[in-house]
């Protein structure tokens, strides 16, 4: 028996209506400060009543995307942070260029053991203990990306009371003695948010995000770090460079 196209569920109007104004403040249609057409215009761009409008612009409001001010309208508060992906991925760098104020802030340093995906990766045996840096990536403020990163202990000794003295890779490393590193190999792909990322990125489950899979190598090629990172969809644009 055929399910009747009727009977399946639909994304509630509203909720249309904010991913498309998301897309509009992603593209640049809007920037940062820029005033929002009135809930009269967008209602009639939309078809709908102004109801339907304030509802999708609450949500926007919630994401940290819009703020409004009580008879002057809705403005854009926030853009999509630019974030370059090339043979040199610094989050702090990438942050300050594009304007932004970063942060990190360590939710777990958990060593373990690697499993057999992780440990090819990083050219281990299977097994091989690893230790798993947890982690969140804010700009001004605001929740960007969810991140793990895997480090090779035997290889790295000393990384885990680096990394309990700072929330960034590239001074760990350094205190380590490592002064470089370099991107060997990068994966994007895209899925949707589930629980745990909705909680930390203040997103909805389902929302869209990036998910970024990436080794880094020292100055010989050896794999020093495996890095997963899930960028919230509308507020990162990935650039990739050669």
């Amino acid at each position: 028996m055929r399910d009747n196209p009727r009977s399946k569920a639909r994304t509630p109007i509203w909720q249309a209506i904010a991913a498309a104004l998301r897309e509009d403040i992603s593209e640049g249609r809007y920037t940062a400060g820029d005033k929002l057409p009135t809930e009269a215009a967008l209602a009639e761009r939309f078809g709908v009543n102004r109801h339907t409008v304030r509802h999708a612009l609450s949500q926007l409001v919630e994401d940290g995307l819009v703020r409004t001010r009580r008879g002057a309208g809705a403005f854009v508060a926030a853009t999509p942070t630019d974030y370059p992906i090339g043979r040199r991925v610094r989050f702090h760098e990438n942050l300050l260029a594009a304007g932004r104020r970063p942060e990190k802030r360590v939710l777990a340093l958990e060593p373990r053991a690697a499993t057999r995906g992780e440990a090819g990766a990083l050219e281990l045996s299977e097994g091989a203990p690893v230790l798993a840096y947890h982690g969140l990536s804010l700009a001004n403020g605001q929740p960007i990306a969810l991140f793990e990163s895997l480090f090779p202990v035997e290889r790295l000794a000393g990384i885990e009371a680096a990394l309990g003295v700072t929330s960034s890779v590239t001074e760990a490393l350094a205190a380590l003695g490592i002064a470089d590193y370099t991107r060997a190999s990068t994966r994007l792909t895209a899925q949707l948010a589930g629980a745990t990322e909705a909680l930390h990125l203040h997103c909805r489950e389902g929302d869209p995000l990036l998910r970024s899979t990436g080794v880094n190598v020292d100055s010989a090629g050896v794999p020093l770090e495996y890095g997963r990172t899930w960028f919230a969809g509308d507020r990162v644009t990935l650039t990739l460079e050669g």
